[in-house]
């Protein structure tokens, strides 16, 4: 499906770089530690700004809002670096992203985070996407059902088909037990599926 990041986002990317350095120049006494934080910040979080770009775009369905809440989770990253003590920091960003995206969207959109009756929605076989899935269905017509998920089975699938992340990153990122990743992302598979086989 590709990354879905252009030249507005690059616009934004490097918005967020000069604030930083407004930072870094507005801190007097510190500025040596924070020109150190800035540059291991860069080095270690500025490589995901695609991935955080494409969970927000999925999450909020705008590319303009996706844009806004990333470069806030990208400053909130920063500020908070400091707690990063090493491991997987994309996971880490993409976890900032995501309850940056959550925080907006209860802000701006209440009605997109109508929550999950898990009980209405029968189990259904682990159904893989991967491979002959998208390749069969066209682009544009797994996008659209992928739009047309709610929310928390939209982001499992991102995380985990199109991200790439693992089933112990995604419970990381969502902050919800294992198990629970795996049945939600086969939950998410099964209604995709039916989607695009009733499209």
């Amino acid at each position: 499906m590709g990354v879905f990041i252009d030249q507005a986002i690059r616009g934004k990317v490097d918005q967020t770089r000069h604030m930083l350095g407004q930072m870094v120049a507005q801190r007097n006494g510190k500025a040596l530690s924070v020109i150190d934080k800035r540059k291991q910040f860069e080095q270690i979080v500025l490589p995901h700004l695609d991935a955080a770009f494409n969970l927000a775009r999925w999450l909020t369905g705008d590319d303009q809002d996706a844009q806004d809440v990333v470069q806030d989770a990208t400053l909130r990253a920063f500020k908070f670096f400091d707690s990063y003590h090493g491991g997987n920091s994309r996971a880490w960003l993409l976890t900032i992203v995501r309850n940056t995206t959550y925080t907006w969207m209860r802000q701006n959109r209440q009605q997109s985070l109508l929550s999950l009756e898990e009980d209405e929605i029968e189990d259904t076989e682990n159904a893989s996407l991967e491979g002959s899935l998208l390749q069969a269905a066209d682009s544009q017509q797994v996008r659209d059902a992928l739009a047309a998920l709610p929310v928390e089975f939209r982001e499992v699938i991102i995380l985990h088909d199109v991200e790439g992340l693992a089933y112990k990153e995604i419970a990381l990122v969502i902050n919800i037990p294992l198990g629970t990743v795996m049945s939600r992302l086969s939950r998410a598979r099964s209604r995709l599926q039916q989607t695009l086989k009733e499209r």
